[in-house]
């Protein structure tokens, strides 16, 4: 079993070959093919941390499409001086496919 984390979006996911994954937003159309940097690469029993050899290491995925994540309700309220704001946000999203390790 090979399986590889990756950093993505000031994140770490673990991932195979055919994982679906949503990350932060990425700079690329449907259909691209990407490449994430891997930070560990587990090939059975092997385990490699090494940066060096992790720079050869390439996992590629495939955009699947373009999302945006749940609505967070931001509110700040300070008592007895008539102090309050809300806010909204909603994160931008990419949901990749994960299409190789080698």
């Amino acid at each position: 079993m090979v399986y590889a984390v990756v950093r993505a979006g000031g994140r770490q996911e673990k991932v195979e070959v055919g994982t679906v994954v949503v990350l932060d937003r990425q700079r690329a159309d449907v259909g691209d093919t990407i490449e994430l940097p891997a930070v560990l690469l587990v090939d059975g029993d092997a385990v490699t941390t090494d940066a060096d050899q992790l720079a050869k290491v390439s996992v590629t995925a495939e955009i699947l499409g373009e999302e945006r994540g749940p609505k967070i309700v931001i509110q700040k309220f300070k008592n007895k001086t008539g102090y309050k704001k809300r806010q909204g946000h909603r994160q931008e999203l990419t949901r990749v496919k994960v299409t190789g390790i080698k």
